[in-house]
């Protein structure tokens, strides 16, 4: 038998395989958009800049951010659903997103885990508890006895119905069995306005967006929710060294692709994330923001988003939380 047949088959092979190898090698060819389903300035909104920068410093890439902001994230998360799946379209998302599958069970127009493609886990930012300067307790352990004894007169504040602040407080409650009183509010700045008034007597957020009023004396920090001191707030305890239960609550940034997105992109995008998060100068950036970086792979980013999911439903469930 001649060799011809064999290489004829080869390079037929081979020709079937081009488009698809020079689509993966073209990619980027025009700006990547990048949705944020919050408005600018926030946490979210930073963070996902930093990133995306430091990754055109590395790349040579352009990126067009876009802010979505709306209905807890859905909004956002919607338009990346339903943008092609080509590499062209990003988005940035919070414990929001975990917690909406369960808040709007049924009724989102997305799957939360089936519409996307985990990128990477870009970082987690441990939440700190204040209390208005007049409450009697200066740690968590003489916060606990003081709401026991008063049941249904401490009252807790939260940037809304799901938010990461308000769903780690339901989890205080369950676990330490307090009956505390929650006051939603449309974003942080009215709730800490209402905390320095002394209207309000805890709200739990990120160090960034209460370590400087804690260190300008206008409200007191309890607490941290993590197993250990955190960047951004290393003055403040643990909430075990404070005297309180071993739990954790956070909010965090992970990047998603729609689903379907090319899987080498997919892993571009998550290899130059991790480069970027890991970076000397982006690291030292988050620690001033009290975030803890990660930058990992798809694989790990799908089962911490799958396991926040599972851990929220159930305080969700259990507090019996609604949806605004």
């Amino acid at each position: 038998m001649r060799p011809f047949p064999v290489f004829r088959l080869a390079a037929v092979a081979l020709f079937l395989l081009l488009p698809a190898f020079g689509f993966a090698q073209a990619w980027p060819n025009k700006p990547i958009k990048w949705i944020i389903p919050y408005p600018p300035g926030g946490i979210t909104d930073s963070a996902t800049r930093m990133v995306i920068q430091k990754v055109q410093e590395q790349t040579g890439w352009t990126f067009v951010v876009e802010n979505k902001p709306g209905a807890n994230s859905i909004l956002g998360a919607d338009a990346a659903a339903r943008s092609a799946p080509d590499g062209y379209t990003f988005l940035t998302v919070i414990g929001a997103h975990a917690a909406n599958a369960t808040l709007y069970a049924g009724r989102l127009p997305y799957d939360v885990v089936k519409s996307f493609a985990p990128v990477s886990l870009v970082g987690i930012a441990p939440l700190v508890m204040t209390v208005n300067n007049n409450f009697p307790a200066k740690d968590m352990k003489e916060l606990i006895a003081y709401a026991k004894a008063n049941p249904g007169k401490v009252s807790f504040g939260s940037s809304g119905v799901g938010a990461a602040a308000h769903l780690t407080q339901e989890l205080l409650k369950q676990v330490a069995g307090l009956d505390l009183i929650h006051v939603p509010y449309k974003g942080t700045a009215p709730a800490l306005n209402d905390l320095m008034g002394g209207s309000l007597q805890i709200l739990t957020d990120t160090a960034s967006a209460l370590m400087p009023y804690v260190r300008g004396a206008k409200i007191k920090a309890i607490a941290v929710f993590a197993s250990q001191r955190v960047p951004g707030a290393a003055e403040v305890p643990t909430i075990v060294e404070a005297g309180g239960p071993a739990i954790e609550g956070s909010t965090w940034v992970l990047f998603l692709a729609p689903a379907a997105t090319p899987r080498d992109i997919v892993n571009r995008m998550s290899t130059e994330t991790a480069k970027a998060v890991n970076s000397p100068d982006l690291k030292a950036r988050f620690d001033t923001l009290g975030i803890e970086g990660v930058g990992n792979s798809p694989e790990l980013a799908t089962r911490f988003l799958d396991e926040e999911i599972v851990k929220w439903a159930k305080v969700i469930s259990a507090a019996g939380v609604k949806a605004e």
